[in-house]
């Protein structure tokens, strides 16, 4: 880091150090200003990014502009000529290339000194090792499954005995012209599994229309996804960060929409719609982007009081923001230990239970795996233990689980567990 302070041109920190050199009103008792924090800052503090899209590059800019010289990312998508509208760190010539290595020479060519790591690949990759060695985590996905994933595994990294296993998680994300940036300090704040309820639910088409009379390009990407995706490759998983993949879906909708005479499907829109994906708004990134990395520069320096602990912004009809605390949730899953209280019909099947949860705006699992502490109820995988377990599904829950008993729910997208205490209305 020695080679990358001589690289520093005349005047480059006068701001940032107006900052650092003393303390201020709002700056936290343990701030200590000058040296030592200008020095932590930019020879110490390890960041990583994850996700290098509409959001990522603008925070990747951001920190290496603040004065953050180690910064590693993480994406594993690569350019599609769409981005460019919006994904600033991108040129013509980079279609095609993975995200985080374009963007991270990018940022080392245009700010000397800074050291941008990528990583070409799934956030799943990695183990705790991996993100132990970091100060705090800044996520700008536009995956639920990947920002739960990460949540989860950062909160199951924490040790009591061990401060330094506590890795802060500044979370941001946009839809259209609406962001929100938050602050998760696991296992003291609300975590990302949480908030699950605020999420807006996904777009949902009758399966009648889709199936036969469809009137927009989406009903024939979901008649692709849903319908005709299953018939040809049966229990085949369809990977919706899989390009091949996509790019099947793609063809067999374009090829339904030419039957009916519907216009519109694209790749990009095929992609969006599988995703769930909103268009972005660059200047939405961009404030939310700001907004999170003026949250890991005071956590990083302790200069000010950082978000407590979830900050959102409302562009739709003038621009309005506001902040409030989010409350931990006791039931949480990932943070909470709790069994989650679920009353059910004595009627529902296990078949219905598992719609439930797939369904429930607090749970949304995928593909559930059902169990108690003397049975297996329902495994989705392997193949051989999924068929021994089949026939339950079309049993009564109150045939299998008495009334109070817990049933263990898992999936493999998710490094946790959830336990719901049934019970069963009168």
């Amino acid at each position: 880091m020695a080679a990358a302070a001589s690289q520093d041109w005349p005047a480059r920190y006068f701001h940032i150090d107006q900052i650092l050199d003393k303390p201020g009103p709002r700056t936290d008792p343990a701030f200590a200003a000058g040296d030592g924090v200008k020095d932590f800052l930019r020879t110490k503090a390890k960041i990583l990014v994850i996700g290098a899209g509409g959001l990522g590059c603008e925070i990747l800019a951001n920190l290496a502009l603040t004065g953050f010289k180690d910064i590693h990312v993480i994406d594993m998508d690569t350019i599609d000529i769409s981005n460019l509208n919006r994904q600033f760190l991108f040129r013509q010539k980079d279609v095609g290339k993975p995200k985080a290595t374009v963007a991270a020479e990018f940022i080392m060519k245009r700010v000397p000194g800074v050291v941008v790591t990528p990583y070409f690949g799934k956030i799943q990759d990695k183990d705790e090792d991996y993100y132990m060695q970091f100060n705090l985590v800044i996520c700008g996905l536009d995956s639920v499954e990947a920002r739960r994933w990460i949540n989860a595994t950062l909160v199951n990294m924490v040790d009591p005995e061990n401060p330094e296993s506590l890795k802060p998680l500044i979370d941001g994300g946009t839809e259209g012209f609406r962001g929100q940036a938050r602050v998760i300090l696991p296992t003291f704040t609300s975590c990302y599994e949480c908030s699950l309820d605020m999420l807006n639910k996904q777009t949902q088409f009758p399966i009648c229309t889709i199936a036969n009379t469809p009137r927009l390009p989406e009903h024939c990407i979901e008649w692709a996804s849903v319908l005709e995706w299953p018939r040809v490759f049966g229990d085949k998983k369809l990977d919706n960060d899989d390009p091949n993949d996509i790019d099947w879906l793609y063809k067999t909708a374009l090829k339904r929409a030419r039957e009916f005479r519907i216009e519109g499907v694209t790749w990009s829109l095929t992609q969006g719609v599988v995703k769930n994906i909103i268009p972005a708004i660059a200047s939405t990134n961009a404030i939310i982007a700001a907004a999170c990395c003026n949250e890991a520069f005071k956590i990083a320096t302790s200069s000010a009081a950082f978000l407590n602990n979830y900050f959102m912004l409302i562009g739709t009809d003038g621009v309005y923001s506001y902040t409030f605390e989010h409350e931990k949730r006791q039931e949480c899953p990932v943070c909470g230990g709790e069994a989650l209280d679920l009353t059910i019909s004595p009627d529902t099947t296990l078949e219905q239970l598992i719609e439930t949860l797939t369904e429930r705006q607090d749970i949304q699992i995928k593909k559930p795996s059902l169990s108690t502490p003397i049975q297996q109820l329902y495994l989705q995988a392997p193949p051989q233990l999924e068929a021994a377990t089949r026939a339950n599904l079309e049993k009564k829950v109150s045939e299998l689980v008495s009334a109070g008993g817990e049933v263990t729910v898992t999936a493999t997208t998710l490094p946790f567990s959830l336990s719901l205490r049934i019970s069963y209305t009168t």
